[in-house]
């Protein structure tokens, strides 16, 4: 979808609601009794929902001395605690942090400059689309073998894979973030005499920053799937590199334990990129 579709796709959803009709939305109309505190404790219920699933499939379900027992509840979060506390499990997830920083930095430092373009000329739009739209298709994981053999082994092609997989998403959301721009906002600053400069500080890049923001959520969502299949490109560091360190030690109990992190990091992340975009629209 290019980012002029992004936007026509946007208006069209907004034109569904009848004219002057002062009814909320179905979603919101149905979640407006249901505060903080019930959404807690619904979320707790749901989380509690998933462990019981996961306890009756390792401990209740599967055979004795089954495989499957190695990965039960009981025996992660064991292990989770001594990786957590006698192990050099915060270091691997720290590197793997700074990775996800980085490939987003990269991103961003492409990714807006390239949208704001794209945005503001029709014809570059029009030049550029077919060829953005057959990149961004393409798997970044497919990717692997010939960032090894361009960037070495090492931190370098992780962090080329990491930037060609977010970069979409922050291009898309800032482009048509520029196409949904008020014109009068464009007409009041050349009738100031401002300059480019000017006109982008203070009109264009505060009227596309929300948009940048949901490229970013998007785009942290991304990165995380594909960093753990990266760090197992040689590095001698990360969560993915502790992945395939568990497997071969056979420690069963610890890799569903990393696993179980790698999930709540995730989650961490998506609710601060959630906040930062709640924080941004007040």
């Amino acid at each position: 979808m290019t980012a002029r579709e992004s936007v026509a796709a946007s208006q069209g959803h907004a034109a569904v609601a009848p004219a002057g009709s002062s009814a909320k939305p179905a979603s919101r109309a149905g979640n407006a009794g249901l505060g903080l505190g019930g959404r807690c404790a619904l979320g707790l219920a749901g989380l509690a929902a998933l462990l019981a699933l996961w306890w009756l499939g390792t401990d209740v379900f599967s055979p004795a001395g089954g495989m499957a027992r190695r990965f039960s509840p009981g025996a992660t979060f064991v292990s989770l605690a001594e990786l957590l506390t006698a192990s050099d499990l915060p270091m691997h997830i720290l590197v793997s942090l700074r990775r996800i920083a980085v490939g987003l930095g990269f991103a961003l430092l492409i990714g807006v400059p390239l949208g704001l373009a794209i945005g503001s000329w029709r014809r570059l739009e029009a030049a550029v689309s077919p060829a953005m739209q057959f990149l961004r298709m393409i798997s970044p994981l497919s990717w692997m073998p010939i960032a090894v053999m361009v960037f070495g082994v090492g931190d370098d092609p992780v962090y080329f894979l990491l930037t060609f997989a977010a970069v979409w998403p922050i291009v898309l959301n800032t482009a048509a973030g520029v196409q949904q721009l008020d014109p009068r906002w464009l007409q009041l600053a050349q009738s100031v005499a401002a300059t480019r400069w000017e006109t982008l500080r203070s009109v264009i890049l505060p009227g596309v920053l929300g948009h940048i923001l949901t490229g970013v959520r998007l785009a942290i969502g991304i990165l995380w799937i594909v960093l753990v299949p990266c760090e197992m490109l040689g590095v001698s560091a990360g969560m993915g590199y502790f992945i395939l360190d568990t497997r071969d030690r056979l420690a069963y109990s610890e890799l569903m334990a990393m696993v179980l992190m790698i999930g709540v990091l995730g989650f961490l992340l998506d609710a601060a990129a959630r906040t930062l975009y709640r924080y941004w629209r007040g």
